[in-house]
């Protein structure tokens, strides 16, 4: 199912920004081997709610091999810290390269494994969550990090609207249909329970963007 229609996606994809030289890289790289990606427009977002916030401290559940965070850091301070979480230990070398060529190492922290789990070895708050995992535990993840995400900072959720999910269903399910969900798979199923999750929160507000597959973002305010 289209988001946008094709003209809207044509304008937004033309007044996107360029990657830089390391982002070219790792877009070309995911084109080739059929790696999704948020891509410019969506990165561009994501680098203006950095900016925005003026978080200084970001922690990504699934970073694949870096890409988003490099959006991410382009909004954030020289000092800011970067907390990327991959299951793939492949993928998560290739970040160390990257990042090593973006000049962003010395800054970032690389978890291997869980990212449910090695959340609890990291102390403090985050000004910036990105949930871009396996969608079926947004909510678990949201339920983990809901206390400790700043006054002010922001979280981010990909794949709202496009992606491993019916987005029909969802649409159904978020206009009050109470068996919208029946049947349909998992990542639907928890990107609906994230949705209800955040939104039940009073301490948050939070809106859905229709940028690349969907992003809601969600502003600690309380």
């Amino acid at each position: 199912m289209d988001i946008l229609t094709e003209h809207t996606e044509r304008f937004l994809a033309a007044l996107a920004p360029e990657h830089d030289a390391v982002q070219a890289e790792m877009a070309a790289y995911a084109s080739k081997h059929g790696f999704p990606i948020v891509g410019p427009e969506a990165g561009s977002v994501l680098q203006f709610l950095a900016g925005l916030s003026g978080g200084k401290r970001l922690f990504e559940f699934g970073s694949g091999f870096g890409y988003s965070a490099t959006w991410f850091a382009k909004g954030m301070a020289d000092d800011a810290e970067l907390f990327l979480t991959e299951h793939d230990p492949d993928e998560l070398d290739m970040a160390r390269d990257f990042f090593d060529r973006a000049g962003l190492e010395d800054q970032t922290t690389f978890l291997e494994g869980d990212a449910l789990e090695l959340v609890e070895t990291v102390d403090g708050e985050f000004d910036l969550v990105l949930f871009d995992h396996q969608k079926h535990r947004y909510a678990e993840a949201f339920d983990l990090v809901n206390d400790r995400v700043s006054v002010g900072g922001i979280v981010v959720a990909d794949n709202m609207m496009r992606g491993p999910i019916d987005f029909g269903a969802l649409v159904e399910r978020v206009e009050g249909e109470s068996d919208a969900l029946t049947g349909v798979n998992a990542d639907t199923r928890g990107v609906a329970a994230y949705l209800d999750a955040v939104r039940a929160d009073p301490r948050y507000e939070t809106i859905v963007l229709p940028v690349g597959n969907g992003l809601a973002v969600s502003s600690r305010v309380e």
